[in-house]
């Protein structure tokens, strides 16, 4: 009887303990504030989106935008008018490179002559030899101590600065051409001379020159004459 007593007490026990784990395990009754549906995904930690960076998964929108690195600005561009304002003045074509004069410009032939070369430098080849002595050239282009120059037949090339002079002739460009006593086409004719005579200029006005011939002095029509300009004054 004892025995069947203490046999009824333990399987109480075993039933009261089963019980007790039963309600433990009993399912806890949902809160009425849960929202129904996809849970929200909570907001990731900082290092929660540098761990799934690092793990190749791309980190969400919100995450993205705040780890995208934000654009460089691109460099402010120049202004058209500061541009300009930028660059070398052009050079004036006008005038020569190195002495800064006019061209073309007359000059004439020191000496009895001057080789004229194909380009600037003694290691060119000659291509023209000037043997009259005082003869007017027309300077075209410069460079160093270098001018190219032609004659009144279009006959030239480079030479040395040191064999012109800034001496003004010309040349007589008429078969016969007649010097007077004044710059009028009425004043008394003083000597005449025919073509390629060279004499040295004293003064030109608009249309006259008044020029020196082997002693003789007159004026002359400008037309008449190479080595001048049609609107050059000399003084």
């Amino acid at each position: 009887m004892a025995i069947i007593l203490r046999a009824a007490l333990a399987g109480a026990l075993i039933l009261s303990a089963t019980g007790l784990a039963a309600e433990t395990l009993r399912p806890m009754p949902r809160p009425a504030d849960l929202v129904t549906g996809a849970a929200a995904p909570a907001p990731a930690s900082a290092e929660t989106q540098s761990a799934g960076t690092q793990s190749g998964q791309a980190p969400p929108p919100a995450a993205a935008a705040a780890t995208e690195t934000p654009a460089l600005a691109a460099p402010a561009q120049p202004a058209p008018a500061q541009a300009t304002a930028a660059r070398p003045p052009a050079r004036d074509m006008s005038k020569g490179s190195v002495t800064n004069l006019p061209l073309p410009r007359f000059v004439s032939l020191k000496g009895n002559g001057g080789n004229a070369r194909r380009g600037p430098g003694l290691t060119h080849r000659i291509d023209w030899v000037f043997t009259r002595s005082g003869m007017p050239l027309k300077i075209t282009a410069e460079y160093e101590h270098w001018r190219r120059v032609e004659d009144a037949e279009g006959f030239g090339g480079w030479v040395n600065y040191a064999l012109l002079s800034g001496v003004r002739s010309a040349l007589v460009a008429v078969d016969m051409a007649e010097f007077r006593a004044r710059p009028q086409d009425d004043a008394t004719v003083t000597f005449k001379a025919e073509r390629n005579v060279i004499g040295w200029i004293e003064e030109c006005l608009p249309d006259w020159c008044r020029l020196s011939v082997q002693g003789e002095e007159g004026w002359i029509r400008k037309t008449a004459l190479w080595g001048v300009k049609p609107d050059e004054t000399i003084e």
